[in-house]
């Protein structure tokens, strides 16, 4: 590898989601700061798919009731 041309690698990088979790992980900075994190995200907290079903049911609700008129 060339010299003095790579970034500085932080191992203590501090990183601070906007639901108020923080973590210590390796990057070229030596502070993060990120919207969304493991701990937030829909798809890794499994509400995802409760999200995507409740659309389903609100939209068979609403179909019934106009069917039903």
């Amino acid at each position: 590898m060339k010299e003095k041309i790579h970034p500085k690698f932080y191992t203590d990088c501090k990183v601070t989601c906007g639901c108020g979790n923080t973590f210590i992980t390796g990057s070229t900075k030596p502070e993060l700061r990120v919207d969304v994190c493991s701990k937030c995200h829909p798809f890794y907290t499994g509400q995802q798919r409760s999200v995507a079903a409740r659309g389903r049911i609100e939209k068979f609700n609403k179909r019934y009731n106009v069917e039903s008129k």
